[in-house]
């Protein structure tokens, strides 16, 4: 089974949860493309990094989810969820160009989960919703939101589950 990244629910509120991330390592591709075509566009290079197409030629298991943010008005930051015990030490050097490696702190954010395809204005209404919502609460959000993808593209669209994701003004209580 497909490890997924961790965090804590720290509380549920109507329409969103509140979730406590702790550091984590991501792989990622800055691909100047449209929002439907950006994750297959950086796709390659991900699957190829954690494939062996790195400095040490090591394989890293897969992991969920697929992250997909903006990056700029027309490009947008790709990535793949490095498994949890990879440490800054322990991840090798991507020798494609196009991969970088980030450190994420630990944080706190805002999720609301969907069922449902990938396309970008099914993105955009639960992204306005969970935006409302937060809004609702008085939650102050930091930045744009991220979309998390959790299946591969040959499952049925319908059985598809996503999540749009807010990162928090909050701190996160997690070590």
């Amino acid at each position: 089974m497909t490890e997924r990244q961790p965090y804590t629910v720290v509380e549920k509120r109507d329409g969103y949860e509140i979730r406590d991330y702790p550091e984590s390592r991501l792989a990622q591709v800055d691909t100047r493309a449209s929002f439907s075509s950006a994750g297959n566009m950086a796709f390659g290079s991900l699957i190829r990094y954690i494939s062996g197409g790195n400095a040490s030629s090591q394989r890293i298991a897969m992991t969920a989810p697929v992250l997909q943010e903006p990056s700029t008005a027309s490009s947008y930051l790709v990535s793949f969820v490095m498994p949890a015990d990879m440490t800054d030490e322990t991840m090798p050097r991507p020798v494609d160009g196009r991969v970088t490696m980030v450190t994420v702190p630990a944080r706190r954010v805002a999720a609301r989960g969907y069922r449902g395809g990938w396309s970008e204005q099914r993105f955009h209404e639960h992204a306005s919703a969970i935006r409302a919502a937060l809004e609702r609460d008085k939650r102050e959000i930091t930045g744009e939101p991220t979309y998390a993808r959790f299946d591969p593209p040959w499952k049925p669209g319908f059985l598809k589950y996503s999540e749009v994701l807010f990162a928090l003004a909050e701190p996160a209580t997690v070590s």
